[in-house]
């Protein structure tokens, strides 16, 4: 999660289903740190704002007047708090493994051993970059165009980026992810991705801004500076070259709003098509090298991207190609390299473009990393340690009243077709629903980790985990699978699975603590659960039927009654201005904010039919439906440097966490919790209210 909560994959229409059922077996106890208390309503909100005129402020305002972003972030919240605590969690779980008598080969070991690798920095320093040398020479001895494709067939990796799944990223020139076919969901095919970019988006190399000019210089200056320190000569001038590279790249790509339409990037082409569509690459060297030479039916998910990359493949002179290939290959294992290539790596990424001031200590990126590569097996230690069964009984309980709710909702509804209604009721009902962890872990023995060799620990876990996928192909449909770990704080919506996933770390305090009223439960985690079901019935969701094919299962009527109330939720959230030269891009986020509203008013209805006639106590002086819309607001402290902020707004299919506090003004019961009048400033007409679901 980090700030990113949630995310959709409808949006690129690539994730797989997960569901989990089975418990980890627990290894010998290592110390457990305490998660901390809900807390009550009161902490942490500023009474002196009046609900109707700014909600989280009023819910927030305290925390937010007295909490600093730690030095090495570049945002603090409820999300990246809860984060933190896991990655103390998971470094005490670790160390533990590394302390204990595990045998070599087994997945503890591993773990252990890439972790203690990884902070092995004199080890790493000593090694020096004569790890990138092999690399290097590979790059050098590229004579002719085979030659470049073959290698650049040889980087295609699995690239997705699971902590914001709606934005399929990768440095390499292209990336793979193999899913189901959207108009077959019982198969695997290769969905091929744009990529090749090292700044996060196609607008840092085109928007005409001020703030967007002086980064590109500053990238311009990394450039170089990674050149130099990789003893390239001439780096000055040849930084130049490899902006000028991704610039003509940049201007292949489709934006963040074109990624998700889902029907535009469902391209299927042969590999006669993909010689023809995308001509000046010879695509028999690129997939041969890739270990696809026998793959007949790719998915061209950024149709134009790879055209334009073929193209520039074929006029681009070798020369520039190979120093932009030196430097993506620093970058790529900048991670695992010197310290001097890791301060100039966070020089641009963490200090220009986070605005964050301080790296993060080594054993944070040590967890990360660690859970990155190997993060099943990290996952299990978490699930024992931290994962009891109650919680998960009770997750499952909200759940099953959460789906109940959904059912009386379609009902209710009184502009749909009693076709839609069946449809709709038909795919709630065949949706499966994952809580906690898979119901059986990953098979990790192919893996190899040489204690000593992060570097190569890092190359092979790429490795692997590309093979992994490769080996999909042609295999029946695993409807098992997990896109999530156990320890991420987040949680998903599988268009192509119908199904949800809900990690562990997501299932604990504050958003979601079995020890205070149910009413705040329902607020926090019930909407968050609320929010991924409701993605099955949003814009993209509607696109997919109940067994994830892709087939609009609207009446045309219905669809455009839909679509309108949509239109109203981008009006409402392109008129959130963070910046006097930057609003929230409501088409961006819309699937988001509909999942927002729909997921709130579900969860809130949910909480009324598991209340039944009682009221509920007072909590601090505040009302159970107070409270309800308190602990949703709560749920979206945080606060953000200005860069990072910035970068959000362009590059994310999320609002800003405190815009997304304000959903509650399209909830009627939210008026009457709080007496909200007309004049102030988040109310809103009954017509003007936007209802989803």
């Amino acid at each position: 999660m980090g700030r990113r909560r949630r995310t959709n994959a409808a949006a690129s229409g690539l994730l797989l289903l997960g569901i989990g059922v089975a418990m980890a077996a627990p290894i010998a106890a290592a110390p457990i740190i305490a998660a901390p208390a809900a807390g009550g309503a009161l902490a942490g909100m500023d009474r002196s704002v009046q609900p109707g005129v700014d909600f989280n402020q009023y819910a927030n305002g305290g925390w937010l007047k007295s909490t600093e972003i730690p030095a090495d972030l570049s945002s603090t919240g409820v999300g990246r708090e809860l984060t933190e605590l896991t990655d103390r969690r998971l470094a005490e779980l670790i160390r533990h493994a590394a302390e204990s008598n595990a045998p070599d080969g087994s997945d503890e070991r591993k773990v252990a051993d890439y972790y203690t690798s990884f902070m092995d920095e004199a080890g790493i320093e000593a090694k020096g970059l004569t790890v990138l040398k092999p690399t290097f020479d590979r790059i050098a001895a590229i004579a002719d165009r085979a030659a470049l494709a073959r290698y650049l067939g040889s980087t295609l990796r699995t690239d997705v980026d699971v902590l914001n799944a709606t934005r399929f990223y990768t440095d390499n020139v292209l990336g793979l992810w193999v899913a189901q076919d959207l108009d077959d969901p019982s198969r695997y095919v290769p969905f091929l991705l744009q990529g090749g970019l090292g700044m996060p988006d196609r607008g840092y190399y085109l928007v005409d801004s001020p703030q967007m000019a002086d980064i590109r210089s500053h990238y311009r200056s990394h450039i170089a500076a990674v050149l130099k320190l990789a003893g390239v000569a001439d780096a000055e001038r040849k930084a130049g070259v490899v902006y000028a590279l991704e610039l003509r790249l940049a201007k292949t790509h489709s934006s963040r709003a074109e990624d998700a339409d889902v029907k535009r990037g469902d391209n299927h082409w042969s590999r006669a098509q993909l010689r023809s569509n995308a001509p000046g690459l010879d695509w028999n060297a690129y997939l041969a090298a890739a270990s696809l030479q026998q793959q007949q039916e790719f998915i061209a998910w950024q149709p134009a991207a790879l055209t334009g990359l073929a193209a520039l493949a074929a006029s681009e002179p070798l020369a520039s190609w190979k120093v932009y290939l030196q430097f993506h290959a620093v970058e790529h294992s900048a991670r695992v390299l010197t310290r001097a290539v890791v301060d100039e790596q966070f020089a641009f990424y963490g200090k220009v473009l986070q605005g964050t001031p301080q790296l993060r200590e080594r054993w944070k990126r040590a967890v990360s990393y660690t859970s990155s590569a190997l993060g099943e097996p990290v996952g299990k230690l978490y699930v024992a340690a931290y994962f009891p069964p109650a919680n998960k009984a009770v997750i499952e309980a909200m759940v099953r009243n959460l789906q109940s709710t959904f059912a009386t909702r379609i009902d209710a509804l009184e502009w749909m077709a009693p076709a839609t209604k069946l449809q709709a009721k038909a795919k709630l009902a065949a949706l499966k629903v994952g809580i906690g962890y898979p119901d059986s872990w990953r098979d990790y023995s192919a893996l190899k980790v040489v204690r000593g060799d992060a570097f190569g620990n890092d190359e092979r876990a790429q490795l692997f985990e590309y093979r992994r996928n490769l080996n999909k192909l042609g295999a029946p449909v695993n409807r098992s699978e997990w896109c999530m770990t156990p320890q991420l704080v987040n949680a998903v919506n599988l268009p192509a699975m119908n199904a949800l996933n809900f990690p562990a770390a997501i299932l604990q305090p504050p958003y979601f603590d079995a020890a205070r009223p149910a009413v705040m439960n329902y607020g926090s985690i019930g909407a968050i659960i609320g929010h991924e079901i409701s993605h099955s019935f949003d814009d993209q969701g509607a696109l997919f039927d109940a067994a994830g094919r892709l087939h609009n299962w609207w009446t045309p009527e219905d669809y455009a009654h839909f679509r309108s109330s949509a239109e109203q939720l981008v009006a409402q959230f392109n008129a959130y201005h963070p910046f006097p030269d930057l609003a929230v891009n409501g088409k961006q986020t819309l699937s988001e904010n509909i999942a927002d509203v729909a997921g709130l008013g579900a969860a809130y209805s949910a909480y009324r039919l598991a209340a039944g006639d009682s009221a509920g106590p007072l909590v601090d002086g505040f009302t159970p439906d107070q409270q309800f819309f308190l602990s949703f607001a709560q749920t979206w402290r945080a606060k953000y440097r200005e860069p990072n902020l910035r970068q959000i707004i362009i590059t994310d299919g999320h609002s800003p966490d405190q815009y997304r506090a304000s959903t509650v003004r399209n909830l009627d019961a939210w008026y009457s919790a709080f007496d909200v009048k007309p004049g102030e400033a988040l109310y809103l007409t009954p017509a003007e209210r936007v209802r989803m679901w």
